[in-house]
Formats: C-alpha cells, sequence, structure tokens
C-alpha cells in the first residue's frame, strides 16, 4: 500500500504493539479510520469498535477478521493506549474526559476538543513539509491533538509550496463541500431529498432547512442543524494551526456542492510575473500531490475517491497573463482518516515504548 513504509519508518523504533479503540466506529469517518489502519499497518494488539446503542451489535472488519461494535461504557477506556473519536460531537463531548482519565491518547476527529487551548490541531503533511522534525511535532507532554480539516491540509500544502516559488502575490480559494463532513444524517437528508424530488414528494429538511439536492448553495436554511459560516471558520481556524502563521490565509469563500463525498477546491493565483501552468505545476508536484494532465480525466470527486493524494490540474486564466488556477480534489474521508492515523502515529512515539497500559 502506498505511503505504507513512511508510517512505518515513524515508528520503527517501537519494540511494542498499542491498544487502540475507535469511537463512532459505524460513522463514515469511524469506518475509514479503521481501514487506514489496517492499510498502514499501524502497530496495533487489537483495536476496539465502538459506538452508541443504535450501532450496537453491527459487524465490522479488523483487519482480517470481523469484529462486533460495542456500547460504550466509562470502563470501555480501561487499558486503551490510543482512542479516536470519529463519531457525533455529542459523544465526544460525553466520553473524551473519561478516556482522558483513563490516561488515554486521544485524536479527535469531530473537532469538539477545538475549545482547549491545550489541544493542538496537526497534519503530519505540513509538519513535514514545514520540516519539523517528527520528535518535536508534538509537545512533549501533548497527549490529545485534532486531525486537521482536510480542506485545511488540501488548501495548506497546495499553497505553501505555490508561496515557495518566490511569485505568488496573493490566492483566493472557493471550497466545495460534500455532505459527508456533516456526517451520516447529512448525507442520508441528500439522499431522500433526491429520492423525493424525482417522484414529486415533499423532502425532507430537518438537517438543512433548505433543498440541498441538485442544488448550489452559499449557506443552508435558517433553522438548519449545519453551518457553510462555521466550516469556513473551522477550515480558517486549522489553515493558520497547521502552517503555524507561516502562510497568509487566503481570500476564502465555502460553498455547498450537491455531492455526497469528495472535498473539491478552485484556488485562483495571482502571480509576479507570467509562468506557464505545466512549469507552475512542478511546484506543487511531489508528495501527496498527483498532478493531472490536460490529456487526462479531469481531477473530480469522482476520480478522488478512494485516492491517498490530492489530485490536480493547474491553467492560465484567460483574461490576466499572471494569473493561474489550481483545480484540486481529494477524498475527503480518506484525507482525514490519513491525518489522524499519523497523528496517532506521533502520539504514540510519546508513549513507553513496548508497553501496553
Amino acid at each position: 500500500m502506498k505511503d505504507d513504509h513512511k508510517l512505518r519508518a515513524s515508528t520503527s523504533g517501537w519494540s511494542g504493539l498499542y491498544k487502540v479503540a475507535i469511537v463512532g466506529a459505524s460513522s463514515l469517518k469511524g469506518k475509514e479510520v479503521n481501514e487506514v489502519l489496517d492499510e498502514r499497518k499501524f502497530p496495533a494488539a487489537d483495536i476496539a469498535l465502538l459506538d452508541d446503542e443504535a450501532a450496537q451489535g453491527q459487524i465490522e472488519s479488523v483487519g482480517d477478521e470481523a469484529t462486533f461494535i460495542q456500547n460504550i461504557n466509562r470502563s470501555s477506556f480501561d487499558g486503551r493506549d490510543i482512542v479516536f473519536f470519529a463519531g457525533e460531537p455529542v459523544v465526544t463531548k460525553k466520553y473524551s474526559a473519561s478516556a482522558q482519565t483513563a490516561g488515554c491518547s486521544i485524536v479527535d476527529l469531530s473537532y469538539v476538543l477545538e475549545s482547549d487551548s491545550n489541544v493542538s490541531i496537526r497534519s503530519a503533511w505540513l509538519d513535514r513539509e514545514l520540516e519539523a522534525q517528527v520528535a518535536t511535532a508534538f509537545d512533549l507532554g501533548a497527549t490529545s491533538v485534532i486531525a486537521a480539516h482536510p480542506a485545511a491540509v488540501m488548501l495548506a500544502l497546495l499553497l505553501y509550496r505555490a508561496q515557495k516559488t518566490g511569485v505568488l502575490k496573493s490566492a483566493t480559494a472557493t471550497c466545495f463541500e460534500p455532505v459527508s463532513e456533516q456526517g451520516k444524517q447529512a448525507m442520508d437528508e441528500l439522499h431522500r431529498q433526491s429520492l423525493t424530488l424525482l417522484s414529486f414528494q415533499e423532502m425532507p429538511k430537518a438537517i438543512f432547512d433548505v433543498q440541498v439536492a441538485f442544488n448550489m448553495l452559499p449557506r443552508f436554511g435558517e433553522d438548519a442543524k449545519v453551518s457553510l459560516e462555521d466550516s469556513a471558520a473551522r477550515i480558517a481556524k486549522h489553515f493558520k494551526a497547521i502552517t503555524r502563521s507561516r502562510l497568509e490565509l487566503p481570500a476564502m469563500q465555502v460553498l455547498h456542492a450537491p455531492a455526497f463525498h469528495g472535498q473539491t477546491a478552485a484556488i485562483y493565483l495571482e502571480l509576479e510575473r507570467k509562468i506557464a501552468p505545466a512549469d507552475f505545476a512542478l511546484a506543487l508536484q511531489g508528495e501527496h500531490v498527483q498532478i493531472i494532465n490536460q490529456q487526462d480525466d479531469a481531477p473530480s470527486n469522482v476520480t478522488a475517491s478512494g485516492q491517498d493524494d490530492i489530485l490536480v490540474s493547474v491553467r492560465a486564466d484567460a483574461s490576466r497573463d499572471k494569473g493561474l488556477w489550481i483545480w484540486a480534489a481529494a477524498d475527503n474521508l480518506k484525507l482525514a482518516a490519513i491525518t489522524a492515523v499519523e497523528c496517532a502515529a506521533s502520539l504514540a512515539t510519546t508513549r513507553p515504548a513496548g508497553k501496553i497500559q
């Protein structure tokens, strides 16, 4: 599996295995974390799949074995080394303190721990890009981290490489958010709206309070349970955190895309001088970024599905000779899971080597 050697290299000094738990194992992110742990050969002695009562008893695969999702209780974290919180925010709020009390290292994909100033927002991709050493990527006493938002990782990585050319004057980004960023209930509502529209029935609006099926939007309804403004604020906050404020935040907006999966972005760059798109693409190309040529299928939420890399195409602006457009696509769930697992690898190095609690 691609990139396996990187995780193995970062953990090659470990003589032991770690006991892992995934809270929200039936969620979109939880399932993806479970898969990436297996793909990256994370050194886990066992992985407990935990969720609320509604998911209890569901069967999921851990490696080559089938296992049941267990109900969460306050003793679920006893003896666990690393806990991923990948489900609904309400579940993280309810159980994260119990995991901390049990001495677990926490990787938060639900973003609940953002309010804790002692919990850092991280992306190993940007740590490496900024030439940060793995040993100093986290405070030595850190026990909890937040896996950076996939859109923030995408923008930060591409714009950091763009500004290293020394010709970048300014950047503007439009991020197109898929409904999977809002969880399984949001995906279910998009699905039901699509069906009811086609059958001329009244559509459900409990989550978005507006039609999101077959519709591009700058905001949701007044009584929506989710918010594009909140997404934009989170992406901006995470961008600043993972670039350590070394990179200027681009002018940015977040729009709803009527797609289930796949983070896409249109990024406009104003340069100091004219550069051919193919030449500029060479600056973006590298680890985690795959440049797509004009003769190949354009990057999209469909072509990015299941891919580890960010897919990128570059073209010149039609009216500004110093302007370039970047079109980027990534599997948002896969990117979130990779970020989380790499965060866990860094946290694990601060735990006693070869010792399971």
